[in-house]
């Protein structure tokens, strides 16, 4: 399902990135300060000076003029940006809300290493606003969320699915036998499981309008709603991944900003337990075949589409050449003309076969000391 969902930068955006390949390929990192001296010093100008300096110098092992990279890279020279990518046609840049160091790269591709803990922690998940008389879906990453049409599929009240009655039935009203003339209703103890029902008969109908949207997702569904309707909900539920916690309230009373932030800080750790699961199950099968830690092997497994989550050790690179027809690996001690980020290889080979990649710490690597460790399908 494609929506016009926030994301810093969308999938399609990334994608495209990841496949070009041309000549002089440019990518900066450049970490932006917004508080504090090092805003009030200029650094994130200074740094970005400094970047250009180290890309013209590598451009220039490309054969080109002083005039010709000053000219190729005036577009940078405008910005004041955290991640650029600059190729002959022209410039673009994301303004990017994760952490990293300082970094030029220069290849016949870009450089997007520090770009997947956008894609692999931004978490994938639904949203259901539930009353009596208020229906509202959205789709929802870390980043934001974006409602979902649904009128056409499910009802958006309780009227519309189980009759206009139902309000005069339920809410029978009785004057005369409360103190000081006020009335007081009466039914509801009565009819409790005539009302339930009503619900239920209800939560079917938005059940099943639900299925025809979202029909193979795996992502999680988050209600928001009265604590009481909860149950009710999950008893009428087909959909496989209901969430087991819910939103409290009444979800009209919270703007936008407050639902995402309440559904995030609910689900958030949902996302985190599938990392977890995922360095578990490396654990479970190390020293088998399902499992590499070895550079050669776990390149040969990326190019190959064989790797189901690749782990990496945040801010580091091995540069280099791999050739997969003879597999020939070879591992420089920096960055030349001739090769490549051989971590940046993997990730993206990874990526484009739906795999998962996880930047990590040194010490939460499952084999430390390494800067890849994968977890293969096959």
């Amino acid at each position: 399902m494609e929506t016009s969902l926030y994301h810093p930068l969308p999938r399609k955006a990334f994608e495209g990135l990841a496949s070009k390949q041309g000549k002089n390929y440019v990518s900066i990192y450049l970490p932006m300060h917004k508080k504090g001296k090092e805003q009030n010093q200029h650094l994130d100008q200074a740094n970005l000076k400094h970047c250009i300096k180290e890309v013209k110098k590598a451009l220039s092992e490309y054969q080109f003029s002083k005039q010709e990279s000053d000219n190729y890279l005036k577009p940078v020279q405008q910005l004041d940006g955290l991640a650029i990518f600059l190729d002959s046609k022209g410039l673009v840049y994301y303004t990017i809300p994760i952490p990293f160091k300082t970094q030029t790269y220069v290849a016949d591709h870009f450089y997007l290493k520090p770009m997947f803990p956008l894609y692999s922690e931004n978490g994938h998940y639904y949203i259901l606003e539930l009353s009596m008389d208020h229906v509202k879906l959205h789709e929802a990453s870390k980043y934001g969320l974006e409602e979902i049409y649904i009128e056409d599929f499910a009802p958006d009240k309780l009227e519309e699915a189980v009759g206009y009655d139902y309000r005069p039935k339920m809410l029978q009203f009785r004057s005369g036998q409360a103190p000081h003339g006020a009335g007081s209703f009466h039914g509801y103890d009565e009819g409790k499981d005539d009302e339930k029902k009503e619900i239920l008969s209800y939560f079917n109908a938005i059940d099943k309008g639900l299925n025809q949207i979202l029909k193979t997702s795996k992502a999680p569904l988050v209600l928001a709603c009265i604590d009481k309707l909860y149950p009710i909900y999950k008893q009428a539920n087909s959909y496989p991944h209901l969430y087991d916690k819910s939103i409290d309230g009444n979800p009209e009373l919270l703007n936008k900003d407050q639902l995402h932030k309440a559904s995030w800080q609910l689900i958030q750790s949902y996302f985190e337990q599938y990392k977890n699961n995922k360095l578990a199950r490396f654990k479970e099968f190390y020293h088998t075949p399902k499992t590499t830690f070895e550079v050669k092997n776990t390149v040969d497994a990326a190019v190959n589409g064989r790797i189901d989550t690749l782990f990496i050790v945040e801010n580091t690179d091995l540069y280099g050449t791999y050739n997969n027809a003879n597999k020939r690996l070879t591992i420089d001690e920096q960055k030349n003309v001739d090769n490549a980020s051989l971590i940046n290889l993997c990730a993206m080979h990874t990526f484009k076969n739906g795999g998962n990649v996880f930047l990590l710490n040194p010490n939460v690597m499952p084999v430390k000391g390494e800067p890849l460790n994968a977890l293969l399908r096959y």
